[in-house]
This record gives structure tokens, sequence and C-alpha cells, in this order.
């Protein structure tokens, strides 16, 4: 082999390395909300968002794009997924506002849960008022998220659906925290020792696609988990 032909190799290969290093990060959910927002008229709003950022593009030519109406016509039943393998444990944790949502990120280790072979970290969760996915046509009063990430980079996110009822305990735990943050922006505020374990699933039945994230950049090939009881 020549010696330019090695040289091309060599920068093809770095090239790759390099490529692979970087995608990851670009899963991430954006943290400031100065760049986008929900107005549905506006310059900045969902409508807009893919045209804001070149990274952002797939929020506006994306061809699996969460969140959606979980219809039941559509919906096919299966046995095979099995329950939910969830490994969580107690950790050190911060609660933010973001702007758009509450979000709870774990410092530390907060465990995991394993999907098809495949070993998710907990790494943060957060709540959107309303429900951002609808069943049946249907918006709830609000919706959890669980985001977890591979080793390699993969997102999973387990979504918990809420009404207007009795007091959650997990949320209740939090209302100390969550009232010190309200009406501010970028703030955070330390939430001590948080056990994910408290978080109440409630049901063994769940949704199950493939989507994305739900805020800029919209990457997708996110699984998810969207659990059956409200």
């Amino acid at each position: 082999m020549g010696k330019l032909a090695i040289q091309l190799l060599f920068l093809i290969t770095f090239f790759l390395v390099l490529v692979s290093r970087i995608l990851p990060a670009t899963s991430q959910e954006v943290e400031d909300e100065a760049d986008f927002n929900y107005d549905p008229n506006g310059e900045k709003g969902p409508a807009n968002w893919g045209r804001i950022h070149p990274d952002w593009g797939a929020c506006s030519n994306g061809s699996m794009q969460s969140p959606i109406d979980l219809l039941s016509e559509r919906v096919d039943v299966v046995s095979h997924l099995g329950r939910l393998n969830r490994s969580y444990k107690p950790a050190n944790a911060t609660l933010r506002n973001r702007g758009h949502d509450m979000m709870l990120k774990w410092e530390g280790a907060a465990g995991s849960i394993e999907i098809n072979g495949t070993e998710y970290l907990l790494k943060q969760c957060h709540w959107h008022s309303p429900s951002e996915h609808t069943i049946n046509g249907k918006r709830l009063a609000l919706e959890a998220h669980m985001v977890h990430e591979s080793l390699d980079g993969k997102i999973a996110v387990v979504g918990i659906m809420y009404m207007i009822g009795r007091p959650d305990t997990f949320l209740s735990s939090l209302t100390k925290q969550l009232q010190s943050v309200a009406g501010t922006y970028e703030r955070d505020t330390v939430a001590g020792v948080v056990d994910p374990r408290n978080i109440k699933i409630g049901s063994r039945k769940y949704y199950r696609y493939i989507g994305s994230l739900t805020i800029p950049p919209c990457t997708e090939n996110v699984l998810w988990t969207i659990v059956r009881k409200v």
C-alpha cells in the first residue's frame, strides 16, 4: 500500500473515531431554554426549532419524533417484553428549574434499568405539565420522564402520567425544594439523597416505541417506555 493511501486510511480512521466520540453529546437535551420556547406562533416555537441551530434539524425533518398520541387501535399487545428490570439506589441529587420543566439530576450512581440486555444508567428525572404524550387524544395533568443512558450513549426514557388527585408521595417529599426554585430560571437547589425507587411506576403494563427527545436537539432512536397506568 502506498504512502498516500496509508495516510488517507489513517485520516479516515481518525475521523470515524472522532465522530463516534462526539455523537453521543448531541443526544443530550438542551439545558438553556433561551434559544427555544413553546409559543406556537413565535420565532422560537416548536414549528421553528429545526431552523434555529444546524444540529436541531431532526426537530423539523425527523421521521420518529416524540411525543405521540398513544391510540388504542394502533397498539399491538405483546407478552414477551417482560417487566421493567429496575435496579435503582439512593444518591445525591440536585433540583433545577430549566424553565420548560423541573429536573432532578442525580450526581452519583443512582442505578439503572435493563432493556433487551442493555443497561441504561439513570441520569435524571423531569416533569412536564401538562403531559407531552396523549392517550387516545387525552392530555393529562403531568408527565414524568426518567432519563437513562447506556455506556455507548443510547437513550431510554420511562414516562409516567399523572392526573389531579391524591398527593404523590415522591413529589410531596420534594415540596420544599420545588418551592425554592419556583418562579426562578436556571437555579439549582440541593435535594440531598434521593431514592428513585420511591417514584411509583404502578403497573407492569406499558407502551413501548422508538421516538426522540421531546425538546431540542430532538435526537431520534430514543427508546420510550410509557407506563400504562395513570
